[in-house]
């Protein structure tokens, strides 16, 4: 099996508020439909979706165990843009090599943003 592409589908209640918040991170909406139950926001060619699980009665709140992961250009541009919202762990540069940060998007989410650096591991003797 060859697989050519990973799409997030987030689940929130308030789709409006989390397209805004999106939105800052430079995603643009490609498709939404008109009882705006889902939307589709891509940045480059990051593509997430967004939907209202209206159909699921057990939906009670945002619920995910992972992150998602955003590899940037230059992590500590996205840090001074990002700060503002609510941090999970400020910018710092990791032993293996990453120089990243993460936040929670409006629903809880987390949201990694990381760059891979040029790291003196020392002496490797």
């Amino acid at each position: 099996m060859k697989l050519k592409s990973l799409t997030p589908i987030i689940w929130t209640k308030d789709i409006q508020s989390t397209t805004t918040f999106y939105k800052k991170l430079g995603f643009k909406i490609n498709e939404e439909n008109e009882d705006l139950v889902w939307t589709c926001m891509q940045n480059g060619d990051i593509e997430i979706n967004i939907a209202n699980p209206e159909a699921n009665p057990d939906f009670k709140q945002p619920q995910f165990t992972g992150t998602l992961y955003f590899n940037v250009e230059n992590a500590d541009e996205a840090w001074e843009e990002l700060k503002h919202n609510k941090v999970v762990y400020e910018i710092e540069t990791f032993d293996w090599g990453m120089r990243e940060f993460a936040i929670e998007d409006n629903n809880g989410y987390i949201l990694q943003f990381g760059e891979a650096i040029e790291f003196d591991y020392g002496d490797e003797d």
